[in-house]
């Protein structure tokens, strides 16, 4: 079995509840070691090893934190997904370490979100504004017209960062085929040359 099997095997099979809880924005959300948590014994099923690395850019007078996750099989084959996150340039109660710590965490979490194709639409992560100002109302839609823009946008990433562009559409066709529109199929299909 290929990598890219592996991992379609990985995504198909993980389940990463939300663990955590934010008692000031009273909401769930899953942190990056929930995913780890749950994705772990997956991997050692499935032959993969996992690592993640960081790394510090400033772009525009900004610091970003680059958050690179990379799944190995056994035969030294590998995928890799970056995330991005932006340093606050103060936080309150925060040095400068614990604030690029916090940042680091975001930027991975979502690194494994791209990996392992983690829907975090109903996170609050969109809408929590921590205080600073009401949440945008949410306007209640067919679930399917919910999903299909996160599937979308993940389907793209996830081809763009695949060395093998095409095997990563046919995992991404093989998993959200009945979810996907035409027009969809053939703009996702787009990024595979």
């Amino acid at each position: 079995m290929n990598i890219q099997s592996k991992l379609l095997a990985v995504q198909s099979e993980l389940k990463s509840p939300k663990g955590q809880f934010n008692s000031f924005g009273k909401y769930k959300y899953r942190s990056c070691e929930d995913i780890l948590e749950a994705v772990k014994p997956l991997l050692a099923k499935h032959k993969l090893t996992l690592t993640i690395s960081d790394k510090i850019e400033e772009y525009g007078g900004r610091v970003y934190v680059m958050a690179t996750v990379t799944a190995f099989d056994y035969d030294g084959n590998a995928h890799s997904v970056s995330a991005y996150a932006r340093e606050e340039e103060t936080k309150k109660g925060m040095d400068a370490s614990q604030v690029t710590g916090a940042t680091s965490s975001y930027a991975r979490k979502y690194a494994l979100n791209g990996m392992f194709l983690i829907d975090d639409t109903k996170d609050s992560d969109a809408t929590n504004t921590h205080g600073k100002e009401e949440a945008p109302k949410l306007v209640e839609q067919p679930q399917q017209e919910q999903q299909e823009p996160s599937i979308m946008d993940k389907a793209i990433a996830y081809i763009k960062s695949a060395s093998d562009k095409q095997k990563a559409y046919d995992n991404i066709m093989s998993k959200y085929d009945a979810q996907l529109s035409a027009a969809q199929k053939t703009a996702i299909k787009k990024f595979v040359r």
